[in-house]
């Protein structure tokens, strides 16, 4: 936190040391990356991300977004635009945001993003894969997060609607926001989560889109053995097929 030297901001725990939240899923010699934080370039050079193949966001808000422009490495090692998958409104907002990077490029030498906007409207397929959008809420916003066969992913949310829990069940691995202890408008606290946690019994859970309230270490001593916090450069294997 900018201008904080609390006890966290200060850590020499390397666990408590959060970049802005993202994640690479890989499987059949694809990977996909799930949102372009700003510090996109140093989380990719951190975790040896030589190549994405493609580009799921969950919303438009600036922590999730703007490090889009850094994709331009990924099309010059590709030699191709990268297909770029979100909701109609946070398209709307991308494409805004970065004008320059959804038209072709005609001018030899130019050096920018090159990406294929396609809508998330439904369940869809990336590389032979289902992703099953979950419609979040995130205070006044929608945000997406999906579920990827046994394995799912839900940032930014206040809730997860009774609804949406329905996708939810049969779950090996859940990564699920809980930005801290005290409640907050537009993000789960940490009990809050762990209950949407019980009700849904994934084989294990990790919190992610977490503030500097509270240490690593203290935060994980509290939890049940099931619920673990993600951390910046983790890898986490998921047993388990698949293509649905």
């Amino acid at each position: 936190m900018i201008g904080c030297h609390c006890q966290v901001c200060l850590s020499t725990d390397t666990r408590d040391q959060r970049t802005r939240c993202s994640i690479l899923v890989s499987y059949g010699g694809k990977s996909v990356l799930v949102d372009t934080t700003p510090e996109l370039r140093l989380q990719a050079i951190a975790n040896k991300v030589d190549l994405i193949h493609a580009v799921v966001f969950t919303h438009g808000h600036a922590d999730h977004i703007f490090g889009l422009d850094d994709i331009r490495r990924f099309n010059t090692i590709l030699g191709s635009p990268l297909p770029v998958y979100a909701a109609e409104a946070t398209m709307r907002t991308l494409q805004q945001a970065f004008s320059y990077a959804f038209t072709r490029q005609t001018q030899a030498g130019v050096y920018r993003p090159e990406l294929e906007p396609k809508i998330i409207d439904g369940p869809h397929d990336i590389f032979g894969v289902r992703w099953q959008p979950i419609v979040l809420p995130h205070g006044r916003a929608s945000v997406l997060g999906f579920r990827i066969g046994n394995f799912a992913y839900c940032t930014d949310c206040a809730d997860i609607p009774a609804a949406e829990r329905a996708n939810l069940r049969n779950l090996d691995t859940l990564i699920i926001d809980a930005l801290r202890p005290r409640p907050h408008p537009t993000h789960l606290s940490f009990s809050q989560a762990l209950a949407i946690i019980d009700d849904l019994k994934p084989r294990r859970a990790y919190f992610t889109h977490l503030s500097h309230d509270v240490s690593h270490q203290d935060i994980e001593r509290d939890l049940p053995d099931n619920v673990r916090v993600a951390y910046d450069n983790m890898v986490l294997e998921i047993p388990g097929e698949l293509l649905s």
